[in-house]
């Protein structure tokens, strides 16, 4: 008997067909790093995940944007699921920057420009969360929310830059149109490793969007 699947079933076959891929390349393949051994292999969860919640904010900051000059509501929408699925991944950065952190720098947590910078994010996204779910007004809400992720947009930019901007202890930028192709250190393997794992979380962040959106639509209709 022949299985049929549709279209969302088979997106989903193949986001699990490359997870699969990923782990297999990160903990069987790839190299074990000789500076500082096992550890490296958190390089393959945290910098996805540091680039989609960089990206979930830069999107809550774009709708925000169409939103306000459109009013067209799908756009608010689309702002209220980037935040809902970019504090998921932002609270990721923060524990798998502690858990690479730890070994390597002997304490949890430093007040580091890059860390700094990524705390404020976390906190950018739970402001706009809260101010959406605070506010009775619904319109009034996404209005306020509107503006707070576009100032809170800025702090991606600022994310990335801050081990150029200033003395950090954190790795210099490996990885990235900024990163200093000499001095990155990783073999192809690594980067063939890396480029698989960002392609996976990416698939992950893609559909954990989407069906916020349709959550939130359904939410929208209640409403009216």
């Amino acid at each position: 008997m022949a299985i049929k699947l549709n279209f969302s079933q088979i997106i989903n076959v193949i986001h699990v067909i490359v997870w699969a891929i990923t782990l297999y390349l990160i903990f069987i393949w790839s190299p074990v790093d000789t500076s500082i051994g096992i550890t490296q292999k958190i390089f393959y969860f945290h910098v996805p995940i540091a680039w989609l919640g960089m990206l979930a904010v830069i999107g809550v900051g774009i709708s925000s944007l169409v939103f306000l000059i459109t009013k067209n509501y799908y756009w608010d929408d689309l702002a209220f699921s980037f935040a809902q699925t970019g504090i998921i991944f932002a609270s990721l950065i923060i524990v798998t920057g502690a858990l690479w952190a730890k070994p390597v720098w002997g304490v949890w947590w430093t007040w580091d420009p890059k860390l700094t910078t990524t705390v404020i994010l976390w906190f950018i996204f739970s402001a706009y969360l809260l101010i959406r779910n605070l506010i009775e007004d619904k319109k009034r809400a996404a209005l306020i929310g509107a503006i707070v992720a576009l100032l809170g947009s800025i702090d991606a930019p600022l994310i990335y830059f801050a081990s150029i901007l200033w003395r950090t202890a954190h790795p210099e930028l490996n990885i990235g149109p900024l990163a200093d192709e000499e001095n990155s250190g990783l073999p192809s393997s690594m980067l063939l490793t890396f480029f698989i794992s960002l392609l996976a979380h990416t698939f992950l962040f893609i559909i954990l969007v989407k069906m916020r959106l349709g959550v939130k639509k359904l939410e929208r209709l209640a409403y009216e």
